[in-house]
């Protein structure tokens, strides 16, 4: 791609991400939704700020990600030109710069410490681990009989970075109390493999016969079951309601 084409498309999709960025800008409202929907039962005032901020870290990264994918070489050979595609990746890459910005240690006082190490197991349960890899696999090996080299490294490459935003997430410093540390924590890691999952299903099932089609439907269901809140939370929040 020309120089002044890449720019052209470059000032598209910056600013798509940018109306992005502004339509899904989140405020109070959205960071109590998100504690609710991950387990946080009638967040107070003081959680919801954490959220907020965490929510507010992610998305700002979209328009910069939006405008420098397309002037990478041969980004858009690799991620595709489909949307959807570069949706995933940059929201994943907005998790990830998100994650090592939280490796700084917090500043708010914590009311209670947790002494007992945590681990991966305890923000992604072992199916969403085991699913997530299985999509994946099944995915790479297909774009391999294809010889499809370019989406299969993105593939393993979003793989690698959803796996990096689970271990950041599990090693960050702890921010708010602890109810609001794990919820944040497990949506972090659970979304991240969802979105690995998410790549698989939009780069490894590209051709269009029945069996593709199948295994793309089945992949983002993999998808929606991985990123959605677990039973314990979706309980909480039904009786809630």
């Amino acid at each position: 791609m020309q120089l002044d084409s890449a720019l052209a498309v470059a000032g598209i999709t910056g600013l798509f991400g940018l109306i992005i960025l502004v339509v899904l800008w989140p405020g109070e409202k959205q960071g109590a939704r998100l504690l609710a929907k991950w387990g946080v039962r009638n967040p107070t005032a003081d959680q919801v700020p954490v959220a907020v901020r965490y929510l507010r870290r992610r998305r700002f990264w979209y328009p910069w990600l939006f405008l420098g994918l397309p002037l990478i070489p041969g980004a858009t050979n690799l991620v595709g030109e489909r949307t959807a595609n570069s949706l995933v990746f940059v929201v994943l890459l907005g998790g990830l710069a998100a994650e090592i910005l939280a490796q700084r240690p917090s500043r708010e006082p914590r009311r209670e410490a947790v002494l007992a190490p945590r681990g991966v197991l305890d923000f992604a349960p072992l199916w969403t681990i085991v699913v997530s890899g299985l999509a994946t696999l099944a995915a790479l090996v297909h774009l391999a009989v294809l010889r499809q080299w370019g989406p299969l490294t993105v593939t393993v490459g979003a793989a690698a970075v959803s796996w990096i935003i689970v271990l950041l997430a599990v090693r960050r410093p702890a921010a708010g109390d602890p109810e609001v540390d794990q919820a944040l924590r497990v949506r972090s890691a659970r979304v991240a493999l969802g979105l690995g999952t998410g790549t698989a299903a939009t780069l490894g099932w590209t051709v269009g016969d029945f069996t593709s089609f199948l295994a793309f439907v089945v992949t983002v269901a993999a998808f929606l079951a991985i990123v959605g809140p677990p039973p314990k939370q979706r309980a909480k929040i039904t009786a809630a309601r």
